[in-house]
């Protein structure tokens, strides 16, 4: 019989409803039942796609006796990750600085007061890999909230006073170029200089961190820096983290030379690395790079899109139990399906009879075009021909293949991070699905917003649920300055204006000059969380103070630029000591430190001065494409717009440091201007 999950709708919790666990989910009803029982709560986090969540529940979820023991002593609650960031950040914390090491799923023993007393991450059925099985540790921790309640009493205060004091960020000072220079140099002496990325395996594609090796090689003039950021991107993009026939990167590498992934796929790994590869493409033109974006945003709308046009949030690694079992290859079955195609192919792809993979092979590349065009006496342009149309007849294969499970639930900072990158994917590619894309998406996320007053966190069949996170503002308000750069549409414009003054109303601390993860009108937990890291995904403070610079510079509102310096000056000598916890703030840094160059694109029908512009590396660039008079009138009462004319030509106006150049339409001119 269905636990109290059956009422879910995220697929990570509808997994455990047939659990013999009395499920339920973070709710008052499950808070309440455990101070009315005096019982304590087992928490258990985790999401969709996580291997090791699938491991546990599998062995102690499902186990009868071990669920007994479970249900007799505790109120047993299972959360979503991925639904309540802000329980993961919290108990996570308390788990990094209780054993040295996070991660999921995250199985964590509360007070009915919702104070832990003991935290781990998975633990076996029985005691092994030097870990209690689960089931006798769900015993020793009942006796002891039984026998000895002082001693779990003096546990959680004393997890809950480090807590206290791990929420205290210090005092940052002035944002100087040198805090950069600092933050370069220490993220180099981590780097991988023989296959790129940052320390050993396993390995993450950490897309900030390149882009600020961008922006930092071009601010210092220091090649290394650049070179280095762009042999990373080479060697993910040919490796087997890189999805070499269906797009899309897996979630990392655990080796260190990409070869081998943890095959789930995230969508917001697949939001974040696409910008970088499109700025790759801008710095270098080469084709390579482009490829990867385009891939990886055409991965995305055939296998991540819901019917509205919204983006799912995760793929499994797992087919029928076994990891990377849809993406794996047999030789013999590719010689079958590809015939005299084959050899080329298999060469190319480093296809072998042993595999490089539990006897199969993931596809990966390490020969270049040019060697197997000379080898085979064929033009380049045959052998990219052969290898595309190969990729097509084996894609179609593997389609109808068993399918890792999908998360289908839609989280609106994710979805706004995949906004981002189809904007940025239009620029490179000039490919108008992309543009169309970004801007359905954009418009579903405003509309919610207007017509609740407030943004949820996620939706599933067009139902909200939960109040959103910081993240789910800024990162909104983020991709709509995005997608305004490109229509120049005033009301995507207005809409991030409405989003960042909610967002300061509700999420701002002035005593701490930071956001809270959570607004002012959320339930009150053990304490209110606040994150500056940029790990996995970049912090709500770092994209709020991005968002907030870009929008004082359209519109003249000194409280944005105030706030976003304010957050700037918090963080800056903690990013300057560990640039890998910073990336994405470093980039804002720069930013700040350039300042913007705003350019004006008025009468976009020329399209090689709008090509040309859109394909240059200007990270410190805000460029507006206006298209007719109309649209100029509207946007005509902000600042960024004032007193530019509508002409009958294609004219660009560049304002940098307070000075604006006159309106030029030769291309040399606005190169020289730049």
């Amino acid at each position: 019989m269905p636990n109290n999950l059956s009422k879910e709708t995220s697929p990570y919790l509808l997994q455990h409803k047939d659990n013999p666990v009395e499920w339920y989910s973070w709710n008052d009803e499950s808070l309440k039942k455990a101070k009315d029982e005096n019982k304590p709560i087992f928490l258990s986090v985790g999401y969709s796609s996580c291997h090791w969540c699938h491991v546990m529940a599998h062995e102690s979820f499902e186990n009868d006796d071990v669920a007994k023991i479970m249900n007799e002593n505790f109120v047993n609650i299972k959360v979503d990750r991925e639904e309540r960031p802000d329980l993961d950040d919290i108990y996570q914390k308390i788990c990094q600085m209780s054993t040295g090491q996070g991660g999921w799923p995250l199985s964590v023993f509360l007070t009915p007061e919702q104070k832990p007393f003991y935290v781990g991450t998975y633990f076996p059925v029985l005691d092994s890999y030097g870990r209690p099985g689960f089931g006798s540790l769900c015993r020793q921790l009942a006796q002891a909230w039984n026998e000895k309640p002082k001693d779990v009493g003096t546990s959680a205060e004393q997890f809950m006073s480090n807590l206290t004091k791990l929420e205290k960020v210090s005092d940052g000072g002035e944002i100087e170029k040198s805090i950069l220079d600092e933050a370069a140099v220490n993220l180099l002496q981590v780097a991988d200089t023989n296959y790129g990325g940052f320390g050993q395996a396993p390995k993450f594609p950490n897309a900030a961190n390149l882009s600020f090796m961008f922006r930092y090689s071009k601010l210092s003039g220091i090649t290394k820096f650049q070179e280095f950021a762009l042999m990373t991107l080479k060697k993910m993009a040919k490796g087997g983290i890189f999805d070499q026939i269906g797009g899309g990167f897996h979630r990392y590498s655990t080796d260190a030379r990409w070869l081998v992934p943890h095959f789930e796929k995230m969508l917001y790994d697949n939001a974040l690395l696409p910008p970088v590869y499109a700025e790759a493409y801008q710095i270098t033109k080469d084709p390579f790079y482009l490829d990867v974006v385009t891939k990886t945003l055409d991965y995305i709308m055939r296998e991540m899109t819901s019917a509205s046009g919204l983006f799912y949030s995760a793929q499994d690694a797992d087919t029928n139990g076994e990891e990377g079992q849809t993406f794996v290859w047999k030789k013999r079955e590719i010689e079958n399906i590809l015939g005299d195609d084959s050899e080329i192919f298999c060469i190319y792809y480093d296809v072998t009879d042993g595999g490089n993979f539990e006897g199969n092979t993931i596809l990966a590349n390490n020969i270049n075009i040019s060697s197997l065009s000379f080898k085979f006496n064929k033009t380049e342009d045959e052998i990219t021909k052969l290898l595309k149309r190969s990729s097509k007849k084996l894609l179609d294969v593997r389609s109808n293949r068993d399918q890792p499970g999908t998360d289908d639930k839609i989280i609106t900072s994710w979805n706004s991070m995949m906004i981002s990158a189809f904007a940025k994917g239009y620029r490179i590619s000039g490919n108008e699905k992309y543009l169309n894309v970004a801007v359905n998406a954009a418009k579903y996320f405003s509309e919610q917003f207007s017509k609740h007053g407030f943004i949820h966190r996620t939706f599933k069949n067009d139902t909200p649920k939960l109040n959103g996170y910081l993240d789910d503002y800024s990162y909104l308000v983020n991709s709509l300055i995005d997608v305004f750069e490109i229509t120049s549409d005033a009301y995507f414009l207005d809409i991030a204006q409405k989003i960042t003054h909610y967002m300061i109303e509700h999420f701002w601390n002035e005593t701490e000059k930071s956001f809270y993860f959570t607004a002012d009108t959320h339930e009150s937990l053990i304490v209110r969380p606040k994150n500056y890291y940029d790990l996995s995904v970049p912090s709500g403070n770092s994209v709020a103070a991005n968002a907030l610079l870009k929008l004082h510079h359209l519109v003249n509102d000194e409280e944005f630029l105030k706030i976003s310096k304010q957050i700037l000056e918090l963080n800056g000598t903690s990013a300057a000591e560990n640039p890998f916890a910073f990336g994405y703030l470093l980039n804002v840094m720069n930013l700040y430190l350039k300042h913007p160059t705003e350019i004006t694109i008025i009468n976009s029908e020329n399209s090689e001065i709008v090509n040309s512009l859109y394909k240059k590396f200007i990270p410190e660039g805000i460029i507006i494409q206006i298209k007719d008079e109309e649209n100029l009138k509207l946007l005509s009462k902000y600042p960024f717009f004032e007193g530019k004319e509508f002409s009958d030509k294609t004219s660009v106006t560049i304002c940098k440091n307070f000075t604006c150049s006159l309106p030029l339409s030769e291309l040399s001119k606005i190169e020289e201007n730049l």
